[in-house]
């Protein structure tokens, strides 16, 4: 709340001054953000910040180039050694320099003879943009793994792989990023050309240099599953990597009989859901987002009040989830556990809306029998023009990129966005909601759960064995003997004469043993942690400590409510020191 005084003494204002106010106010709330960088947008890019459309790859150039523009004369301040100031500055520039392209970027084609005799060629591609920590990863379910689709294309690769170099280092997962995509429709073929597809493109990777356990990781996307990480390990184990210990590592997103891990499928959708924790539970973040509210209060000196903000915390949020695929119906599940209400659905093939909640189990239990969420008789279909213009406290995308662009910003009425897809906000309506004090939080940090999953699978297939199975039973035994001590010392107590005697008046004679028991709670924890257990605790502690590192980038460079500059800037400031430390090659 804040107050600005002496703007109606008089006890009221024209209409047009309010009007002008309001419209100031917002960029009077917002830090300023003017820096004397020296860093400067390439030309190539200059139209994206209003662009209606931009390219994707140009897109992740265009908020990196922000990000160095903000962070490098903090890089060159905080440069040691006795160069001149002009020395520290070249250096800054050349490694922010090298952090932009793409290293390596290999365009694959190989023909497929099919069921039925036929021949075609089948198009593949593989990026990796940064080595500066290998090996390079792709992760799962909206990060940068193997993607089947007719949209695949080199822009798509590349631009996929930044994102991931960025989102590896916002979650401090000690990878480089890589993409990779094969353009076709998998309905197409059967089971049996999909295993021919699968198995020739990794051994094209594997002879390139593009797959191996310290190399380049991929893992599943859109598409792809389980199943084909499957035969990607057992094509590269049983050929390239045949002597290599460590083989089954050269993929993530496998069955667990084949070194995958516990709780691998939701990974994405719970990292979600504790990136919106860790900021809906900040008043400080809370306070600031929502459409700004203007009210006289009158008194012996008359104010003009600015009210704004939401209540922290999930009772009484509501939420609309773009896409109800493995993503959306997970972060759908564990916000509603949480305590917040499902009111709206959008799916490819139909939207459902329902303001007194939509229950994410029932809807994936029919569409996994219809193959649809259309006909679902718990909510009607929306019949206004898009129910992302819907309001609501939270909208989550969660399907495909440019969703919200410069000529629907303005529309949307939910107070926070989460970027459960990569890049459904382009930078002329990042703008626009900023403006708005909407709150988003970007995708290199909110969906970054799925990588960083696959980091601990990656450590699993390394260290060849699953977590807790060294530790499990010592806990178990541990704690018995803990509560076992606790009833011995009680015991011992009330076997003191004068503690019986006292008991004895106060409660009559009693015999027999203390029982202690352990509580609900510390009964599921007694035997100690699962691997499931420990993987989701780890992501947890990941995306809170990811969170915390963002909120202070953007407290240092006054960035006010814009969150992705901050996760752009904490990224490239870990690749920097990297590149710093590590020096060049050659």
């Amino acid at each position: 709340m804040y107050h600005l005084k002496s703007l109606a003494r008089q006890g009221a204002i024209r209409q047009q001054e309010l009007a002008t106010l309001a419209k100031a106010l917002p960029t009077a709330v917002m830090h300023s953000r003017g820096y004397a960088s020296e860093h400067q947008i390439p030309d190539r890019l200059k139209d994206v910040p209003t662009a209606k459309d931009p390219r994707f790859f140009d897109m992740v150039e265009y908020f990196f180039h922000r990000g160095c523009q903000i962070a490098e004369e903090s890089l060159v301040d905080d440069m040691k050694g006795k160069m001149t100031r002009d020395e520290k500055k070249q250096k800054v520039k050349g490694i922010l320099m090298l952090m932009q392209p793409c290293d390596h970027i290999i365009e694959i084609a190989f023909p497929l003879r099919r069921d039925a005799g036929n021949y075609e060629m089948i198009t593949g591609y593989r990026a990796q943009h940064s080595t500066h920590k290998t090996p390079t990863k792709g992760g799962k379910y909206s990060d940068g793994g193997i993607r089947f689709s007719l949209d695949v294309s080199r822009d798509e690769v590349k631009a996929l792989s930044a994102l991931m170099t960025f989102k590896c280092a916002c979650v401090d997962v000690p990878f480089g990023g890589a993409k990779a995509g094969l353009k076709i429709n998998p309905k197409e073929y059967s089971e049996h050309e999909l295993e021919k597809i699968t198995r020739r493109f990794t051994l094209e990777l594997a002879k390139k240099g593009f797959i191996g356990p310290g190399v380049d990781v991929p893992a599943p996307d859109m598409g792809t599953g389980e199943r084909e990480m499957s035969w990607i390990a057992d094509t590269y184990a049983k050929t390239i990597g045949h002597l290599d210990i460590n083989a089954h590592a050269c993929v993530t997103g496998k069955p667990i009989n084949q070194g995958g891990i516990h709780g691998r499928v939701s990974a994405t959708g719970r990292g979600v859901f504790h990136g919106l924790e860790n900021f809906i539970n900040e008043a400080n973040y809370m306070s600031q987002i929502g459409e700004l509210h203007l009210r006289f209060i009158y008194s012996h000196d008359s104010k003009l009040i600015l009210f704004t903000g939401t209540t922290p915390g999930w009772g009484g949020k509501t939420f609309i989830v773009q896409g109800f695929g493995n993503v959306g119906l997970h972060t759908t599940r564990y916000l509603t556990r949480a305590g917040a209400t499902c009111i709206g659905v959008i799916e490819h093939d139909g939207t459902l809306f329902n303001p007194e909640g939509i229950d994410p189990k029932l809807l994936e239990d029919y569409k996994n029998e219809h193959g649809t969420i259309v006909g679902y008789q718990n909510a009607k279909p929306y019949e206004g023009e898009n129910l992302m213009f819907e309001k609501c406290d939270i909208f989550i995308p969660a399907a495909v990129e440019k969703v919200i662009t410069s000529e629907n910003a303005n529309r949307i009425q939910a107070k926070i966005i989460a970027e459960a897809a990569n890049g459904p906000t382009t930078p002329a309506a990042d703008k626009i909601l900023i403006e708005r004090n909407i709150l988003v939080i970007p995708d290199l940090y909110i969906n970054a759960g799925g990588v960083t999953v696959s980091f601990f699978e990656w450590l699993k297939n390394l260290n060849h064995v699953s977590y807790g199975r060294l530790t499990f039973k010592y806990e178990r035994e541990s704690n018995y003997h803990l509560l076992a001590s606790v009833q011995q010392s009680i015991e011992r107590i009330i076997n003191d004469e004068s503690v019986q005697e006292s008991l004895e008046r106060r409660f009559g004679r009693v015999g027999g043993r203390i029982p202690v028991t352990p509580s609900e709670s510390f009964q599921k924890r007694i035997s100690g942690a699962s691997e499931k257990d420990i993987v989701h605790s780890g992501l947890d502690y990941t995306m809170e400590r990811s969170a915390r590192a963002i909120m202070k980038t953007a407290m240092k460079y006054n960035l006010g409510l814009d969150l992705r500059t901050a996760a752009y800037v904490n990224s490239i400031e870990k690749i920097f020191t990297t590149y710093r430390d590590a020096g060049l090659a050659f």
